[in-house]
């Protein structure tokens, strides 16, 4: 009997082992990969990282919106890491190799402000911070509503700049102006607006930002 019960302990404790070495393994290519996609690039305080995210909105967003992109943030340095400030669930900071693990696949885009070297400066980025603190913790925006009681990820980033650098990334739009012929966006803006869609609220996309004429790739692997 004890000798059975030795046996289990030593394979549970063989398999435990095995998990953690593949699960490092893994962990080690990811950042292999991304070290390889920023191989020769610097990244900086400003910079916006795009995503394909795996929430349950995330195909209803890509879907209505025409894009590949579900998810942005706002990459800021503190100390030597590297965080995205992001609004989620509150609104946070996220280490960046986690926050690109969450992603699909771990793929992402980088892209800077052309004229970076000159607009964001010492002063504008202390101020787009500033912004930024200030909503800090609030909660994600599921009704993608214009007002700062909440917050959804790319209106961060609009909001950020626009008060921060007095930027505007992305042009604005209206929900009208998205596309709800697919039944699985059908179905999301049922369970959030009921029968009655805010067709003329103000609205800023992910793409809207990606696509914005301001913008340059600094980095991607997709």
């Amino acid at each position: 009997m004890l000798f059975c019960i030795s046996v289990l302990l030593i394979t549970i404790g063989w398999f435990v082992a095995h998990k953690n070495q593949s699960s490092k393994a893994l962990s080690d290519l990811k950042k292999k990969a991304f070290d390889e996609s920023l191989e020769g690039k610097n990244l900086k305080d400003g910079d916006i990282i795009f995503q394909t995210s795996l929430s349950s909105q995330s195909k209803a967003i890509q879907l209505a919106t025409g894009s590949k992109y579900s998810h942005c943030g706002i990459i800021f340095k503190q100390g030597e890491d590297f965080f995205v400030f992001e609004a989620i669930q509150p609104v946070k900071s996220t280490p960046l190799m986690k926050w690109i693990e969450r992603g699909e696949n771990g793929k992402f885009v980088v892209k800077r402000l052309k004229n970076a070297e000159e607009v964001l400066n010492e002063k504008a980025l202390l101020k787009m911070k500033d912004i930024g603190n200030q909503f800090t913790g609030k909660d994600y925006d599921i009704n993608f509503e214009w007002s700062d009681n909440k917050i959804y990820c790319s209106e961060l980033i609009w909001k950020i700049y626009k008060r921060g650098a007095g930027l505007e990334i992305g042009k604005l739009e209206k929900i009208k102006d998205y596309d709800f012929t697919n039944p699985k966006v059908q179905q999301k803006a049922k369970e959030r607006y009921g029968n009655n869609i805010p067709e003329e609220e103000m609205v800023i996309s992910p793409v809207a930002i990606f696509n914005s004429p301001l913008l340059f790739t600094v980095a991607s692997n997709e």
